[in-house]
């Protein structure tokens, strides 16, 4: 199950949990109310004046045309002040809608931000993204539409059972007779619905996620020949989207004619003993007819319950699994305001006995104890698996260690502001992620302040000049979606320039040379020797020359630190450095 589920509750806790997210729908909710009842209200003008036409208007030897007449203007106006509340009524309930849907998109998108990488892993990319657009997107449809015929509809039953008791409790009792056990099954129609609609937007969800990864990963898909397996997965998602759309509209399907049966019954039975109570005298003809307009505004409130009752479910649904995304607290969170604000300059870093482990998994740190001083430039070294990944994310606080501490400048790392954190701390990521966009606001996203001119100047101090000039439109060159434009070289020069136009105090590389050409690195090693003078800086290397150039390696073993020491002294020694670089002398010359 995903960490994002969120807790389960019934559909009228989720709604009173999602509406106490949404202050902007409430704001306003007793005129929007108020103009309902005026809206519902005047619907029961018509069947009062057929009444009062029939029963008084007509009654005498000669009809009381003045009194008709009346009648007829007060019920025109009654229909033009009803239409204008009606008016009224929707446009505050659309704007209260989409401000407060605006609000809950905002969070939710937050809120994903503020969840650790680790907790982001747990969840499918695309299942998600759906959970903040498609999943509010059906709360949407639910509170602009459901909700407001909900709303009339409620009213509108409500003045209808008034009216129909005052022309006759008999017939009144008989139509509620004929509609009360369908009312008693709602309930549990209520709770078929919330099932079928939960696992529709849960398949929704996986659907999203195949075809995306599908589209993103398209490249990969064909350079291995895997369309078919691919397409495959695809289809396996659509059809269970598929199956479970199936399995609900079977319902719906059941439950829907369900109440057109029961109106017919009861109007068929109102006719019949009104025509009886007619003929005995306890009931006029106007006030028959009248009632048998009554009944359709009875009727028309009941049959919409039920399609209301639809789109609520799948509107539950939805809300479920967003609230469930701001149910998940952040693991890795923000101390904000009461956090600390560390001052630029050069930074001391020390981990203290920590030690991680993924849900479920075993260790992959143990009890690390390690002292980074200022101005120093580290690698970090080890097989894959070996922890040195980990130890990187750790220090960016992607994640938090489940024991021990990382103290900054003398500061637990948890008490850090993201704010000082992000500005003092840059990670270069060995894949170089670009957003679509020009060259220029590529390497501007770490700084947005930033002129051309700087960052021209950051390019020249880089050495990157003339690749920069060998672009098709310099810095306003389109890198396109994840910098697909370029090549994956050109990739980690963006992101290296990004990273030290940025200016942090520590800067941690993922072995962000290893795409380049072995020109393009030569080049970067010369400039990244200026990028971390005065710097902390820490490398994950996978490279020979990275350890090399480094003032001390770090080794990691099986999540624990094995060696440390200048490179000169660890390839003297026997252990895991000497044979690591044993086995990068003999690839190199290969």
């Amino acid at each position: 199950m995903s960490s994002l589920q969120g807790v389960e509750r019934s559909a009228l806790a989720t709604v009173r949990h999602g509406l106490a997210l949404t202050p902007e729908f409430r704001r306003g909710i007793v005129v929007t109310l108020l103009l309902a009842v005026l809206a519902t209200a005047g619907r029961v003008i018509v069947p009062i004046a057929v009444q009062q036409t029939l029963d008084t208007g007509l009654a005498g030897p000669v009809p009381d045309l003045a009194f008709i007449r009346t009648v007829v203007l007060l019920c025109a106006a009654a229909v033009a002040v009803t239409a204008l509340c009606a008016y009224l009524m929707n446009v505050r309930l659309y704007r209260a809608t989409e401000s407060s849907l605006a609000t809950l998109r905002v969070r939710g998108f937050r809120h994903v931000h503020d969840l650790s990488v680790l907790t982001q892993n747990s969840e499918r990319r695309g299942a998600l993204v759906s959970r903040v657009t498609g999943d509010v997107d059906q709360i949407s449809v639910f509170m602009q539409w459901g909700g407001l015929m909900f709303i009339i509809a409620m009213g509108q039953l409500l003045v209808a059972t008034v009216l129909m008791f005052v022309y006759s409790w008999r017939l009144a009792l008989l139509v509620w007779a004929c509609f009360l056990p369908l009312m008693v099954m709602l309930p549990r129609f209520q709770r078929w619905l919330s099932g079928a609609y939960t696992r529709v937007r849960e398949r929704t969800g996986d659907l999203l996620s195949a075809v995306s990864e599908s589209v993103v990963g398209a490249a990969v898909i064909r350079a291995h020949g895997a369309e078919r397996r691919t397409a495959e997965r695809v289809d396996a998602a659509i059809e269970a989207n598929k199956a479970a759309q199936a399995r609900t509209q079977r319902i719906v399907a059941t439950v829907f004619p369900l109440t057109d049966v029961v109106a017919a019954v009861a109007l068929a039975a109102v006719v019949l003993l009104g025509v009886r109570l007619g003929l005995d005298g306890d009931i006029s003809a106007g006030r028959l007819v009248a009632f048998l307009f009554v009944i359709t505004l009875f009727i028309s409130p009941m049959q919409i319950a039920t399609e209301v009752l639809n789109e609520a479910q799948n509107a539950v649904a939805g809300w479920r699994r967003v609230l469930g995304v701001l149910d998940t607290p952040p693991d890795v969170a923000d101390p904000g305001p009461a956090g600390v604000e560390l001052p630029r300059g050069p930074i001391e870093v020390s981990f203290r006995d920590v030690g991680f482990s993924y849900p479920g998994g075993v260790p992959v740190l143990h009890d690390v104890s390690v002292d980074i001083p200022p101005r120093s430039r580290i690698a970090v070294v080890g097989e894959t698996g070996s922890g040195k990944t980990t130890f990187a994310k750790l220090l960016t606080r992607l994640m938090d260690p489940v024991s021990g501490r990382i103290l900054v400048d003398g500061h637990d790392l948890r008490t850090v502001r993201f704010s000082s954190l992000r500005r003092r701390i840059v990670m270069v990521p060995q894949d170089g992620f670009l957003f679509d966009g020009t060259l220029a606001e590529n390497i501007r996203f770490g700084r947005p302040a930033a002129t051309d001119d700087e960052i021209r100047l950051a390019m020249t101090e880089l050495g990157l000049t003339d690749w920069l000039e060998g672009l098709p439109a310099g810095l306003e060159t389109a890198v396109g979606q994840r910098g697909e434009s370029l090549s994956a070289g050109e990739r980690q020069l963006v992101a290296l320039a990004r990273a030290y136009l940025a200016d942090p105090d520590l800067l941690l590389l993922d072995e962000a040379t290893s795409a380049v050409d072995p020109a393009t690195e030569v080049r970067l090693a010369r400039a990244l020797e200026g990028v971390t003078r005065g710097r902390t800086a820490v490398s994950i290397a996978h490279r020979l020359s990275t350890a090399e150039a480094a003032d001390e390696v770090i080794v990691f073993e099986r999540g624990r630190v094995v060696q440390r020491g200048p490179h000169a002294e660890l390839v003297r020694q026997p252990g895991v450095y000497a044979e690591l670089h044993a086995s990068w002398v003999s690839a190199a010359h290969s």
